[in-house]
């Protein structure tokens, strides 16, 4: 029983995890998101950012 409960406080925790990552992050290609592309370093760019900046700040 005690492993059951383990795993369930595991996998909640994992799930909790999940939602606050992503809910930190704007929204690609929304003001925010530009903005903070705008202030990253472009040398840590990966190309889908750049792709996606390029379409949705600079189009």
């Amino acid at each position: 029983m005690k492993n059951v409960i383990k795993a369930l406080v595991g996998t909640a925790g994992v799930v909790v995890m999940a939602f606050t990552i992503s809910a930190c992050s704007p929204e690609v290609g929304s003001k925010e998101w530009c903005e903070d592309m705008k202030e990253k370093p472009k040398g840590d760019w990966t190309p889908n950012e750049l792709t996606d900046f390029t379409k949705h700040c600079v189009l």
